[in-house]
């Protein structure tokens, strides 16, 4: 038995190895879900990295490019490469900020909020095929997890 587990105990280290599990699954989960929004979204054109913005500033309403780096974990410069592309296809516009002069806001167009609309339609469609063994409590243990794990690691620097 290693100092760890001695000091931890063997129910903790079954945790952790369980835990390891879950993040083994979600790097292939989401090059998956990835691949799916490419291979679905060529209708609006949008690549992964556009539906993340535009679905954010569907949720959020209008934020800067550090604000939405920030909530998606994204470097400030990726985040503003998908804006630009965004916006060379007139799908989001920047607005003045009141609160800051330099870093205008960026919010959704009609076209914008059409196109993500349209792609989220879709994601849910694909979704709701999934449902039938999935209770609604495991569901909810499950983003329970996972948005623990990503607090933990909110430390992580993105830029």
């Amino acid at each position: 038995m290693s100092e760890s587990e001695t000091e931890r105990g063997p129910e903790a280290e079954e945790l952790t190895d369980r835990l390891v599990e879950v993040f083994d699954l979600v790097g292939p989960l989401y090059r998956r879900a990835q691949r799916k929004v490419e291979q679905d979204a060529p209708i609006e054109g949008l690549s992964v990295g556009v539906r993340a913005v535009l679905n954010m500033l569907r949720e959020h309403g209008p934020m800067t490019v550090p604000q939405m780096g920030r909530a998606q974990a994204l470097s400030r410069q990726f985040v503003q490469r998908m804006i630009n592309d965004a916006a060379a296809r007139h799908l989001v516009e920047f607005v003045p900020n009141p609160a800051h002069k330099r870093s205008s806001l960026i919010r959704l167009t009609e076209q914008g909020r059409a196109a993500i609309t349209a792609v989220i339609d879709r994601e849910r469609a694909v979704l709701g095929q999934l449902g039938g063994d999935l209770s609604d409590a495991e569901v909810a243990v499950c983003i329970r997890v996972l948005s623990r794990l990503l607090r933990f690691l909110d430390n992580v620097d993105v830029d």
